[in-house]
């Protein structure tokens, strides 16, 4: 015999429940407004099961309605942007949030959302002051520019650029360098909307320096130089240095720009990374204008920096643009904390959080996967077999996506036979209280540990607990 059915009337009233042991800790953490609504809703929900004769009279009780709206209010009132564990293999995630900013950072964005702080207030003077010149001293000092200035992204800084130095005018880039980057943003789209001409030079995989030097003419503003940091093209190819343009600009009162793109501040190579352009040498060579990226390489917050000539970035500051694409204090007191541990470079790999996890050793990572094994394998059950297994790690997504470094991590197959499915046991890593964020490939869900670090393992840990249970 089955539970017995509840009517329309069976249903309590929502002051009843209002003035219920039930529902008192719900009001106290959600408040009454909140709580009323959804509860009106729930209730409205059993009413419709009532109606139709489907809803059980243990359906009513103050505790099953207060765990209902517990429910509810959980999934109502949880924050759109959540942490999750980064076991994709990719350090610099862009769907992810890229680079994990180190604890100087966050300590500083703390202080600032806790006092007003001089953003735009010089403190010598008493007088209204410039937000750039916060960490102007440190980007000229690690860079070797005259002076620099910081927008919301790299897209951002390559736009303002172009529409301060070179409006209505040509710009002169190699078709091997017109590149696309996340989101089907390309440089010529950017051009575009700057104002200015492309005028492209040579070809894919050859472009020479006499290419540019023939294409310069009376509307020339700006020679460019792209880096190609998401895709390679090798075998029969040449290309022109910066320090050649910068010569060929010279001769020819013509400022030249670089967009890095990546943001080196060091040469990684010292820690056997891919060799990455640093800014300094960029500088050093001669280039006008650098622009690139604060939350890829060098490890900060989301920001475009512009580095270069003084007379160049006076005028960049001064365009109506800026204002639009100015960053605000997060920023800015994420990024100076980052800058400053560029003064120290011997112990980049154990401060900065970017350069720790790219620079882990494969060892170290395996050893973790090992002893985490067991724990996976418990949790998920018998129908799939998770071994311990050499992956290769990539150091970005849409920024150096053919730069790998060998790591180690999980993998999870369905074992033939059983009745499992790695589309439903990734839906269910993504939906625990931190989502763990894994890649299908070769009929295999892959757990990259590179990016769970040792102070996080214990929570790691406790996820799959959940997930058993």
């Amino acid at each position: 015999m089955g539970a017995p059915r509840a009517s329309p009337a069976n249903i309590p009233s929502v002051d009843r429940l209002l003035n219920s042991a039930a529902l008192e800790s719900l009001l106290a953490r959600y408040g009454r407004t909140r709580v009323v609504t959804d509860l009106r809703a729930c209730l409205d929900s059993l009413r419709q099961a009532a109606l139709a004769g489907t809803l059980d009279a243990v359906s009513l009780s103050d505790e099953a309605i207060g765990s209902h709206l517990r429910a509810k209010l959980e999934a109502g009132t949880a924050p759109a942007l959540r942490a999750v564990f980064n076991l994709t293999g990719t350090v610099l995630h862009t769907n992810l949030g890229r680079a994990v900013l180190p604890e100087e950072a966050v300590s500083a964005v703390l202080q600032s959302m806790r006092a007003p702080v001089n953003l735009e207030y010089d403190l010598a003077t008493g007088r209204r002051g410039e937000r750039d010149t916060l960490v102007e001293k440190l980007l000229c000092e690690l860079t070797g520019a005259e002076a620099a200035t910081v927008v919301n992204n790299n897209a951002a800084a390559v736009l303002l650029m172009l529409s301060a130095v070179a409006s209505r005018r040509d710009v002169i880039v190699s078709r091997g360098e017109l590149i696309e980057i996340g989101g089907s943003f390309r440089i010529p789209d950017i051009m575009r909307q700057a104002g200015t001409k492309l005028v492209e030079v040579g070809t894919t995989n050859r472009t020479h320096l006499s290419d540019y030097a023939a294409a310069i003419g009376p509307r020339t503003g700006l020679l460019m130089k792209v880096h190609t940091s998401n895709y390679a093209v090798s075998g029969f190819t040449h290309s022109v240095s910066v320090s050649e343009l910068a010569e060929l600009g010279r001769a020819r009162s013509v400022p030249v720009a670089a967009d890095l793109g990546s943001g080196s501040l060091v040469d990684m190579t010292r820690w056997n990374l891919p060799k990455e352009p640093t800014v300094q040498e960029t500088v050093t060579q001669g280039a006008d204008l650098v622009s690139f990226s604060g939350d890829k390489l060098l490890g900060g917050p989301q920001a475009g920096l512009l580095v270069g000539r003084a007379e160049l970035i006076a005028k960049i500051r001064k365009h109506p643009l800026k204002r639009a694409l100015r960053v605000g204090k997060l920023t800015l007191a994420a990024l100076e904390p980052v800058l400053a541990l560029y003064r120290h470079p011997e112990s980049l790999p154990e401060r900065l959080t970017t350069l720790n996890l790219l620079t882990r050793p494969s060892s170290e990572i395996q050893a973790q996967a090992v002893r985490l094994r067991p724990v996976v394998q418990a949790a998920i059950g018998h129908a799939y077999a998770v071994t311990d297994a050499p992956v290769v790690s990539q150091i970005g997504s849409g920024a150096l996506p053919i730069d790998t470094l060998p790591s180690h991590g999980l993998a999870i197959r369905v074992i033939k036979g059983k009745r499992g499915s790695l589309d439903r046991l990734e839906g269910l890593l993504r939906g625990l209280p931190r989502p763990v964020i894994g890649r299908v490939s070769d009929k295999t869900l892959w757990l990259d540990m590179r990016c769970l670090s040792s102070a996080d393992e214990a929570a790691f840990v406790d996820q799959w607990g959940k997930l058993a249970s």
